[in-house]
Formats: structure tokens, C-alpha cells, sequence
């Protein structure tokens, strides 16, 4: 189920005080709040979205806007398929 129309997106307050208080190229703007939607006053910040395990790096493009931070940090790793057959057979080219 999507948010309602009338309430607008989500923004974080806290994120929107740190982008007005810095400048694009003062580092990372670590936030735990993989919910907040990107708005356009974010565009050229690179905030640290957390995983669960660490702080992952995203810098916000224009075609960014709209989407959620946490879309751009996944938390899970993928460990390849296969196991011990296929660590031993050949690649393919």
C-alpha cells in the first residue's frame, strides 16, 4: 500500500536540516532513515545510507529524485551459486 496523496512523500526532517546546513562537497551525511524519499534539494550530496551492517555511500543524481534511500543501498550480499563443482570446473569464454 502506498502513502496517501494527501500526506505528500516522506522526508526526513533531520536529513533536510543537514543538506541546508552544508554544501555538496562536505563529505558524507550518514543516516539510518532508508525511507525518507530523495527530493530535489538533495541532488550532488552523497549521503552514508546504512544497511544494517555499515554505511554505504550514495551520491544523488537528478535521476534519483522520487525514489527512497534505502532503494540504493541493498542489505543483502548474493554468494554465488554452485559451491565446490563449480569452484573446480573451468570458465566458459
Amino acid at each position: 500500500m502506498t502513502r496517501s496523496l494527501k500526506k505528500g512523500p516522506y522526508v526526513d526532517p533531520k536529513i533536510l536540516q543537514k543538506v541546508s546546513k552544508r554544501k555538496p562537497n562536505d563529505g558524507i551525511i550518514k543516516t539510518w532513515s532508508r525511507d525518507c524519499t530523495i527530493t530535489p534539494e538533495m541532488v550532488a550530496y552523497t549521503f552514508g545510507v546504512h544497511n544494517g551492517k555499515e554505511h554505504l555511500p550514495v551520491l544523488v543524481t537528478e535521476d534519483m529524485v522520487g525514489h527512497k534511500l534505502g532503494e540504493f543501498s541493498p542489505t543483502r550480499k548474493f554468494v554465488s551459486h554452485g559451491g565446490k563443482a563449480a569452484a573446480k570446473a573451468p570458465e566458459k569464454k
